[in-house]
């Protein structure tokens, strides 16, 4: 045990007339929600970076927090920080957590260093695991470090990308050691800052071969979880190859990898690439690569990825809600990819801003589950396309001449119909 969070109970359902900043107003883990409990529903993990590796910094100012393992540049300050972590998830009572590889060990003075160092954290880990909160998903950090500077596997540098290989077959043993349910992978550095040095095929030939490299060691090792993208447009690269679910979607069909591969959709990412977070997620439901979500938000006023908690109740059901509709998490789940404000320094500052993230879920997937129930919006959905049951326009047998045929044998002429949109933004209001 460490000193940091002493003194902070466990955090309980207190139900929404509690005035308790610690307590739980929403999230009741073992309330049942459309025949599974609010805990199975949401799967909600914590983001070791952003709460233990961060240090408050900005683009023009240094570390704020005062962390007793910072700055984690030995393995004795690192284990610190993982009991630290452990002893914040049982407050939390969240089912799981999330980590880069450079989250949980500091970096060695060689690959092989680096490798040893994260096998002993790894030892070190799993028996805090046994019991108690488990791996949502793993990956490797290949974007802070200068030798990312010109990308990753898209790297110029073939040695780059032997070393991103190495990286991520050990972050992959890893993941698969302690159990982690996903392996993701983040191209942070994948894309380019100029067209003017960038051999577009190229790097995209690179990016592709070497995914399919993780899909057929994910198969060799026996990997039964999910292999996950993450999408981003922009930040820290100009232009990132995996610029939005579409775009990611698009780039899997062309190496083949449609079907062995997932996203994970973070709505701060759409919000960058000019969607909506039910956007994003409705377009991973109807392509078929619906993973897991991360959940925070951007500040409106800003033009980067702010990763602040989320506040938004409406905008959570509507992201539950193209969840649900996707048939719920798998192996996927709510991992907090979220940071406190640099102000924001004590150790309660940690708790309370899961507890309020926590909760807004929770009131959104309350809202989205019960307008699945009442049918409020998949009704006036299904009414709007009614005529296309039966409508033959699509059929194998249709063409265009046969079509046109009908057209102009019943001398059609269709008048605009409204699509209510407001009334439905009205449902949405009732049940948020």
């Amino acid at each position: 045990m460490t000193d940091y969070f002493k003194g902070i109970a466990p955090v309980t359902y207190e139900g929404p007339e509690s005035t308790n900043p610690l307590a739980f107003r929403h999230y009741n883990p073992d309330e049942v929600i459309l025949g599974k409990t609010m805990r199975d529903h949401l799967r909600f993990a914590v983001a070791y970076w952003h709460n233990f590796v961060w240090e408050g910094g900005d683009p023009f100012g240094g570390r704020t927090f005062d962390r007793p393992w910072f700055p984690a540049d030995s393995m004795e300050l690192a284990k610190l920080k993982a009991d630290a972590a452990f002893e914040m998830f049982e407050i939390l009572g969240v089912p799981y957590y999330c980590f880069h590889d450079h989250d949980i060990r500091p970096e060695g003075a060689s690959l092989q260093e680096s490798a040893d160092r994260l096998n002993e954290m790894a030892d070190y880990v799993a028996p805090k695991m046994e019991g108690g909160t488990q791996l949502l998903w793993g990956t490797a950090n290949m974007f802070s470090h200068r030798r990312y500077m010109s990308g990753a596997s898209t790297n110029p540098d073939p040695d780059v990308f032997a070393y991103c290989a190495s990286t991520v077959k050990t972050c992959m043993d890893v993941t698969h050691r302690l159990g982690g349910e996903n392996y993701v992978l983040w191209g942070g550095r994948e894309g380019y800052e100029t067209l003017l040095n960038t051999d577009l095929d190229r790097e995209l030939a690179q990016m592709g071969r070497f995914l399919q490299m993780v899909v057929e060691y994910k198969h060799k090792i026996g990997f039964k979880g999910a292999i996950l993208i993450e999408p981003k447009p922009q930040e820290p690269t100009k232009h990132q190859y995996d610029y939005d679910v579409a775009t990611v979607y698009g780039f899997l069909q062309r190496f083949g990898l449609e079907n062995e591969v997932k996203v994970n959709v973070e709505q701060g990412h759409a919000i960058l690439a000019g969607h909506s977070f039910e956007h994003e997620l409705a377009m991973a439901r109807a392509l078929g690569v619906f993973g897991s979500i991360d959940m925070n938000r951007n500040d409106y006023q800003s033009g980067w990825d702010t990763d602040q908690f989320p506040n938004n109740a409406p905008e959570a059901a509507l992201a539950y809600y193209e969840v649900l509709r996707a048939g719920g998490f798998t192996t996927g789940g709510t991992n907090f990819d979220a940071k406190l404000r640099r102000q924001s320094i004590d150790a309660e500052d940690l708790i309370a801003a899961h507890v309020g993230g926590m909760d807004i879920c929770a009131r959104g997937l309350k809202a989205a589950a019960a307008m699945i129930a009442d049918d409020a919006l998949e009704a006036p959905r299904r009414a709007r396309y009614a005529g296309w049951e039966s409508a033959d326009h699509l059929s194998e047998s249709a063409t265009l001449e046969s079509v046109a045929a009908y057209a102009e044998a019943g001398q059609i002429d269709p008048q605009p119909v409204s699509g209510g949109q407001e009334r439905l933004e009205n449902i949405v209001n009732r049940y948020v």
